[in-house]
Order: C-alpha cells, then sequence, then structure tokens
C-alpha cells in the first residue's frame, strides 16, 4: 500500500479526484453489461465507461507527473481546475446516458445544445491548461528525472493537447463517423466504426501519447534524440489516422 500514499504525497488534489473517478468506473460496470438502454443502436453505458476510464487514466497519469515539479500555486490551480472540468462533463455525461440521450452532438434542445458547447469548452481548457502546464517540466532537476524521461513527459503533453483539440472537428461536424451516419457497426466497447472513417481513433490514439510516449522511451530511449523520434513517429502515426478517418 505504499505506493497509494507515495502517489497522495505527489498531488493530493489529481490523488483524490482519481480515486472518485476509480470507483465511479467500477460502479458502471454493471450497467455497461447488463442494461439493455441503446443510444445509436449501442449500449448507453459504454460511453460514460469509456470517458471515466479515460479520464482517469489522464488524472493518475497527471498526479504522477506533477509529483515532479514544485507543489506550488500555479500547480494547484491547475489541480483544482481540471477536476472540476473532469467532474462537469463526467457528471453530465453519465445523467445523459441514464436517460437514453446523447449528451455530444445533441441539438435537440437549446438546453442540450448548451451543454453540449459546455462540454466542448470544457475539453478546450483540459487541453490547454496542460499544455501551459508543459513548461513548468523543463525546471525538473536531472536527479529527479533524466534528461530523456523529461522530454518524453513534455512531448507527451503538447501531443495530448494537439489531438485533443481534434474533438473541435468532431464538434464542427456534429459527428464522429464520416461517410455514414454514427450508430454503425463498431467494434466492441469502443464502437470504433467497422466500415467507415472515425474520427475517434486518432483522437484516441493522440491524446494517450501521455501514456504511450513516455512508456516508448522509457523501454527504447537512451537520449533525448530517441525521445524526439519517437513522439514524431507517434504523432505521424496518429495524424495518419486522422487523415484516412477524413478519406472515410
Amino acid at each position: 500500500m505504499s505506493w497509494i500514499l507515495l502517489l497522495k504525497e505527489k498531488n493530493e488534489i489529481l490523488f483524490w479526484v482519481s480515486l472518485a473517478h476509480t470507483v465511479a468506473a467500477v460502479l458502471l460496470i454493471w450497467p455497461a453489461i447488463f442494461s439493455d438502454t441503446l443510444v445509436q443502436n449501442v449500449n448507453a453505458w459504454h460511453k460514460p465507461l469509456k470517458f471515466l476510464l479515460s479520464s482517469l487514466l489522464f488524472l493518475w497519469t497527471m498526479t504522477i507527473y506533477t509529483g515532479y515539479i514544485e507543489q506550488d500555486n500555479s500547480v494547484r490551480f491547475y489541480s483544482i481546475f481540471i477536476s472540476i472540468l473532469f467532474v462537469f462533463e463526467n457528471i453530465y455525461i453519465t445523467w445523459m446516458a441514464s436517460r437514453g440521450e446523447m449528451s455530444h452532438f445533441n441539438q435537440s434542445t437549446p438546453t442540450t445544445q448548451m451543454m453540449f458547447g459546455l462540454m466542448g469548452i470544457a475539453a478546450t481548457l483540459i487541453a490547454v491548461s496542460t499544455f501551459v502546464l508543459s513548461f513548468k517540466f523543463f525546471s525538473i532537476s536531472p536527479v529527479l528525472l533524466s534528461s530523456p524521461m523529461k522530454w518524453s513527459i513534455i512531448l507527451g503533453m503538447w501531443l495530448f493537447a494537439l489531438f485533443a483539440m481534434e474533438g473541435l472537428v468532431m464538434g464542427s461536424r456534429l459527428s464522429h463517423t464520416v461517410g455514414a451516419p454514427d450508430g454503425g457497426s463498431g467494434i466492441p466497447f469502443l464502437n470504433w466504426s467497422k466500415k467507415n472513417g472515425d474520427l475517434r481513433i486518432a483522437h484516441f490514439i493522440g491524446m494517450h501519447a501521455l501514456q504511450m510516449v513516455p512508456l516508448l522511451s522509457l523501454l527504447f530511449a537512451q537520449k533525448i534524440r530517441d525521445v524526439i523520434l519517437i513522439a514524431t513517429v507517434y504523432g505521424i502515426f496518429a495524424a495518419y489516422t486522422f487523415i484516412r478517418a477524413l478519406q472515410g
């Protein structure tokens, strides 16, 4: 259990919010498996569970990363700020699932239009604030973290911010599928389209550069140039999936 105490020491705010998201995700496993409520031909509870899992992965990751930098007022503000944004988004997505309604792209009423817009603003603020925070990582001492690993975190945060903004493309289209309506045949749970372009794939790959670039760097990089190469190849791959999705 010492690793739990270590995580709490790194960033207590994000620790508790991450823990709350973990508990919420566990509670949603049951309806995600057994509920017969459908939204666009998919179990309505898949979406909030996916967003909770993605959110808690981000939050746990940032709990660890921010533990390497000074816990000053800017880090505390960032931690509180993104926590509020994540809680807002996930509560709304879960609530709409419980009603059997779409949370994203829902234009059925002025209220759902407004809430969809607010979610877009929240996601943008998370991406921008994370990008801004990344510059604090340049000051990490080599004693705490090697230069290649420091750069892997920074580049991972930059790619996360870039591909998080891809959500604006989906928002402008009011759909994530290219070449067919949303809700067609998809792979299990993730529900990515089997037959058409799906912008969620690049969104997913790019945003999880936050974890994958440092992980790949830990395994394969010995110098900063190795990290830059890994991040570049990873970014090109994510961009390729985005372009292919746009092509349908």
